[in-house]
């Protein structure tokens, strides 16, 4: 049984984080974080598809080579992209700081970035914020940090759970950002997750892969991928439990259960707090031929600009819906394909159907809009989720920069 507990990232055992205000891009705003554990970390990330990326997703790979890992830095307000060799140079000297502070290995911190792309990052007054967070690590510390990670996020986005393993009570505890540029290859997003169970390298990377793909690669926002993209965990192994090391053992399905429940949490909170948003889109595709194809069709549908502006309009316009799944690149029967708004069935067998127009626009008015492709060709399915498309949105990236 999967349990919500408090204290977001810090919620495992030996966690600490802090989150506090540099002054990166705005005054009074967190904008710098820090987690850390007592002990020494198995670790694995997931990173951007995007060939154009910030210096901290090329230095993270070289550091994680080992699987090892203690501490994470994130700054908020500059995504130290396209910054030329300086940019590699700031990296390696958040993460060589940080570990000057924890008493660390520099290649045992992950460094991360979010924000403003193409600005040279303001270093005197991130490595006053290192310090100040460095000072004030705490096991309370996890709401702050959460903040500090924060752009354009209307929320801040974090959950612990807990579980027993054998007995053993493990905790998951996570943290993202995200809002914009948001589309599935790694959605700007970043997620950190912390756990204190005790699991191998090899078995946490492979848990990690496979529940990015069930999560955070099944949302879409606007069709953008970010330079700066990431989700990385960390395991210390202080629960005690005994070790997963089989990636076809209960223990290991358990505990990937309950990733996969954190990081789906958090995917769809990124996916309801995209910019401008009013609602979230659940996008269910049923009975497909394979996974591939579900997944496809799904992802399509919720990165659809027609699709997501009819949700805002509240226009009840299945034909988008059906067209996207057309373009997807998935091989599926259009003239056996149902589609629902909610309840309401609008399309049978690939046709329109006469159907109640004040239902469907109350399904339209939920704050979660559920859209269901019905293939009637296999047992597989997939879920997707993403949000409407508003006049904020626009309002919101037509002056980012400034």
């Amino acid at each position: 049984m999967i349990k919500i507990n408090e204290g977001g990232i810090t919620a495992p055992q030996g966690f600490w984080a802090q989150g506090v205000s540099a002054e990166i891009k705005k005054k009074d705003r967190k904008d710098l974080a820090l987690i850390y554990s007592t002990v020494p970390c198995h670790a694995a990330g997931v990173y951007t598809g995007n060939r154009v990326r910030a210096a901290c997703i090329d230095l993270n790979r070289e550091h994680l080579q080992d699987g090892r890992a203690q501490a994470i830095v994130v700054n908020s307000g500059n995504a130290n992209a396209c910054t030329g060799p300086q940019g590699m140079i700031d990296t390696r000297r958040m993460a060589q700081l940080s570990a000057e502070l924890l008493s660390l290995k520099p290649r045992d911190i992950i460094v991360a970035s979010t924000g403003v792309i193409g600005v040279a990052m303001p270093m005197e007054r991130i490595e006053a914020g290192i310090r100040q967070a460095a000072q004030a690590l705490s096991a309370d510390g996890g709401h702050n940090a959460a903040q500090a990670i924060m752009t354009t996020d209307l929320k801040n986005k974090e959950i612990a759970v807990a579980i027993e393993i054998q007995g053993v009570p493990v905790r998951i505890g996570a943290m993202a950002k995200g809002s914009g540029m948001i589309h599935p290859n790694m959605a700007t997003m970043l997620a950190f997750i912390t756990t204190d169970a005790d699991i191998s390298g090899q078995c946490l990377e492979k848990v990690l892969k496979d529940s990015v793909n069930r999560s955070y690669n099944m949302i879409s926002v606007d069709r953008d991928t970010s330079t700066n993209d990431m989700a990385v965990i960390l395991a210390n192994g202080l629960a005690g439990n005994p070790v997963i090391d089989d990636e076809k053992g209960a223990d290991y399905q358990q505990f990937k259960a309950a990733l996969d429940y954190v990081n789906i949490l958090l995917a769809q909170m990124i996916a309801r707090d995209g910019e401008g948003a009013n609602h979230l889109i659940e996008v269910q595709v049923k009975h497909a031929a394979d996974e591939r194809t579900a997944r496809l069709i799904a992802r399509s549908i919720t990165a659809s600009n027609l699709t997501k502006a009819a949700v805002f309009g509240k226009d009840a316009n299945w034909g988008r819906i059906l067209c996207a799944a057309g373009y997807s690149g998935a091989d599926f029967d259009v003239d056996r394909t149902d589609i629902y708004l909610g309840t309401e069935k609008m399309a049978e067998n690939g046709t329109g159907l006469v159907f109640d127009e004040a239902k469907a626009r109350a399904e339209l008015e939920q704050e979660k809009v559920v859209i269901t492709v019905d293939l009637k060709s296999g047992d597989s399915e997939a879920t997707a989720w993403g949000c409407d498309l508003s006049y904020e949105y626009v309002r919101i990236n037509a002056d980012y920069r400034t």
